[in-house]
């Protein structure tokens, strides 16, 4: 559960779900490389998210049909990550968040996954957008944690919309020029300069 503190080795954890993982210039693995993955969920046995900027040429509409109306701009299918690629996970964005609503799992405020074996028809009246991924980023009990302490990752807060911008390729510079300060400086870095 979100901002429950669970012990992970005899010390608290706070959840970073529902927060923005946004890689930085030392990550090596390219699977992540200038990616901003969205934790859906971290406990104490692991955490797992979705890439937000790796936007495919596959359409929505050609692998879920009865969902496309409901993608954003643009509807296709995102690269999640690295682990079980065949598989979908939905993320959603309510219009009216304070609603419980079946086969929605909030992640963060108005934003939470979404069971694809609903009848979208019956959902479409409180969704106010949807993105799908194929496959996700998946990390075991304390590899995450281990990841940030080592620099891979600054850990961020969320906006609602990060998950359903227009233009996921500039998502990662966006999300650090809105930190300021040195962090702002880091959007502006090279992605062809090798760190040591």
């Amino acid at each position: 559960m979100q901002g429950e503190g669970q012990a992970i080795g005899g010390r608290a954890m706070e959840s970073m779900t529902g927060r923005l993982l946004v890689a930085t210039p030392v990550l090596k693995d390219p699977n992540f490389d200038r990616t901003v993955v969205m934790l859906v969920a971290h406990e104490a046995g692991g955490a797992l998210g979705v890439v937000l900027n790796r936007a495919t040429e596959v359409p929505v509409s050609d692998v879920l049909g009865d969902w496309s109306d409901l993608a954003r701009d643009p509807a296709v299918l995102f690269e999640g990550g690295p682990v079980q690629p065949d598989s979908a996970i939905c993320l959603a964005r309510l219009r009216h968040p304070v609603q419980p609503m079946k086969g929605f799992h909030r992640v963060a405020g108005a934003v939470g996954t979404i069971d694809l074996s609903v009848d979208p028809e019956k959902l479409r009246e409180n969704i106010g957008g949807i993105r799908v991924f194929a496959g996700y980023s998946g990390w075991g009990a304390g590899q995450l944690e281990r990841e940030i302490e080592e620099g891979s990752w600054f850990v961020l807060d969320a906006l609602p919309g990060d998950a359903f911008v227009d233009r996921p390729d500039d998502l990662w510079p966006m999300v650090l020029r809105r930190q300021g300060g040195m962090m702002a400086a880091v959007a502006h870095f090279p992605p062809d300069v090798a760190l040591n």
